[in-house]
């Protein structure tokens, strides 16, 4: 991507993410490598700000996400800062969640093609800066997913939307496992539309430059490997049917399936508050219908969530666990599915006051 190769291309830059035009291409890079280029509010607002520019400009047709480096799109929000926040008090998390979710309201509104090359890890708000998008391209070298109750969170950036109209209960499953999948799995859980082998990226952006999106990505896509994840819809459908934590955690260790054991396995490791949340704000996205301003109903309640839990315990703890201390045994706190009441998840729904978001009513006013 550097500019030295098109002599007219203009290029703008911070630190954390650069902005490039190249013919009727804008790019947008990543550019956080040694941290998988992990958001930081810099780069949010950053991305707000110029997407909304491009969005008027009649030079640009397109637009391209990708991440710098070669371990991935983007790994996710930045989970340290978010830790210091919460260690200091502080309101620095709620003021990057807002403009986030701002983003990815836009992305998904987005007036033109708009390009993300998942390739690599692209896990939590990396979906965020991709999901979203007109054209999501996959490679074989993608690992994405939704890993937050492993940290004591719940999948937000709208995930709790893209993951309640997955087909059947796969999008259940991933939420609640935290699975990191391949890009086949990304196609059937419909958070992706094309696969194109990670070889052709570049002959992809640079086609991107003078050709239309739809043409472009139509002649480089080629047949994704089969989804194991599709494969397992059977038993991952009649286990996680129930809107009961507990219930689907009984029925995958009823199953004969190895595969179903180690999933309840898995869930009874993450944060019990989480989990349980997490299930509801799927069921709650999924009743919605499709509506709208479903994305932006998704925002609105995931931010309610995310400073409820920002308040408790196991959001700190989780992080802890993985990422400051990396002793990988965090304390839940209830420590069990049963342990946590109706009430304790019902208060992380409720409305804020004057603190809400209020994303759709914003949206749905213009």
């Amino acid at each position: 991507m550097a500019a030295e190769a098109d002599a007219s291309a203009t290029v703008q830059a911070t630190a954390e993410v650069l902005f490039e035009r190249r013919g009727r291409l804008g790019v947008v890079v990543l550019n956080r490598p040694r941290a998988v280029n992990a958001l930081t509010h810099g780069m949010v607002t950053a991305m707000l700000a110029q997407l909304t520019e491009w969005a008027e400009d009649d030079a640009v047709q397109t637009v391209l996400v990708r991440g710098a480096g070669e371990r991935g799109l983007c790994a996710g929000g930045d989970i340290v800062a978010i830790y210091r926040d919460m260690v200091d008090g502080g309101d620095a998390s709620a003021r990057f969640w807002a403009t986030e979710y701002r983003l990815n309201s836009l992305i998904s509104r987005y007036p033109k093609p708009y390009v993300a090359f998942m390739d690599g890890l692209v896990l939590g708000g990396g979906v965020g800066v991709s999901a979203h998008g007109s054209h999501r391209v996959v490679t074989e070298r993608t690992r994405t997913g939704m890993p937050e109750t492993t940290i004591g969170f719940v999948p937000d950036v709208g995930g709790t939307l893209l993951l309640a109209y997955a087909p059947g209960e796969a999008g259940t499953h991933a939420a609640l496992t935290g699975a990191h999948l391949d890009g086949a799995d990304a196609l059937h859980l419909g958070l992706a539309d094309f696969f194109v082998p990670s070889d052709r990226l570049d002959e992809l952006a640079t086609a991107l430059e003078t050709e239309r999106a739809d043409d472009a990505v139509a002649r480089l896509a080629r047949q994704a490997p089969l989804s194991a994840l599709a494969a397992q819809r059977g038993w991952v459908d009649e286990a996680y049917a129930s809107d009961d934590a507990e219930e689907i955690v009984r029925r995958l260790r009823a199953s004969e399936l190895s595969v179903a054991r180690e999933a309840a396995d898995t869930i009874e490791s993450k944060s019990p508050t989480s989990v349980k949340v997490t299930l509801e704000a799927l069921r709650r996205a999924r009743a919605r219908g499709p509506i709208a301003l479903a994305l932006e109903e998704a925002l609105d309640e995931e931010y309610r969530i995310g400073l409820r839990l920002l308040a408790g315990h196991d959001f700190r703890e989780g992080i802890r666990a993985q990422v400051i201390d990396k002793d990988r045994d965090p304390r839940w706190e209830p420590a069990t599915l049963a342990g946590v009441t109706r009430e304790q998840v019902e208060t992380c729904f409720a409305p804020l006051g004057e603190r809400e978001l209020g994303l759709a009513a914003a949206v749905a006013a213009r």
